[in-house]
């Protein structure tokens, strides 16, 4: 793939690349070329077209595991713009075991997912009991962003209080999760506060996360300080 490798790094921005190396630190500097992400979509775009000269989009997504961060952006990005829900799964499920960053796995949301979320749930059960921090990532990632809305169910946040997980990443999505569920569904989620079902540092964690959104009302934030865990 060096023709793609070519095109990302004729549009580099060397500060750049070291202000991505500062957000995602378990990411190698030398594999960030330093490509900004309106300048990646547009690429992804144009992958998805066939008018990358000298680039099959069926090679690149074979080509894996990838040299460089935003390659793997580029992956995630094609992924989220399949439209047919098997194909998306398919991709998908031979892309997770590389992620290796929160950019990458918070970044892929495939559109297809909103309209089939009935067929999705397996997928995301089957995610959350992974072994890789991204793959766990992923699926609590997906439980917020399609279902605290009307598709909303106590399973869901049962499902992500049962996580078990000493990654750093895993630990803040739950948390990230957490914080979210208070802001759309406070009556089902703050009796997980309240009889602190959640490990010390992602039950402190949820409470500043809720804290600082503005979805949250004082009322309620006054609340949960009075929660947090001392000590």
């Amino acid at each position: 793939m060096n023709d793609i490798v070519s095109v990302l790094k004729e549009n580099k921005d060397d500060k750049y690349a070291l202000f991505q190396s500062s957000l995602i630190p378990n990411v190698s500097p030398e594999s960030i070329i330093g490509v900004r992400t309106p300048v990646l979509r547009k690429v992804a775009k144009e992958l998805i077209q066939n008018n990358v000269p000298g680039v099959s989009l069926t090679q690149f997504l074979k080509e894996l595991p990838h040299r460089y961060f935003e390659e793997n952006q580029l992956h995630g990005f094609v992924i989220s713009d399949i439209k047919d829900f098997q194909k998306c799964i398919m991709e998908l499920e031979k892309f997770l075991p590389y992620m290796d960053n929160w950019a990458t796995c918070d970044q892929t949301s495939p559109k297809v997912f909103q309209n089939n979320k009935e067929k999705l749930m397996p997928y995301i059960l089957k995610w959350v009991s992974s072994n890789h921090t991204y793959t766990v990532r992923f699926a609590i990632g997906m439980l917020m962003r399609h279902f605290l809305g009307n598709d909303f169910t106590t399973e869901h946040l049962e499902i992500v209080a049962g996580v078990s997980s000493e990654e750093y990443y895993v630990k803040m999505e739950i948390a990230w999760y957490m914080a979210t569920a208070l802001a759309k569904q406070w009556e089902s989620t703050i009796p997980y506060l309240e009889n602190y079902r959640l490990e010390k540092w992602v039950h402190n964690k949820t409470i500043q996360k809720a804290i600082e959104s503005y979805r949250i009302s004082q009322e309620q934030k006054d609340y949960l300080r009075q929660l947090k865990i001392k000590g």
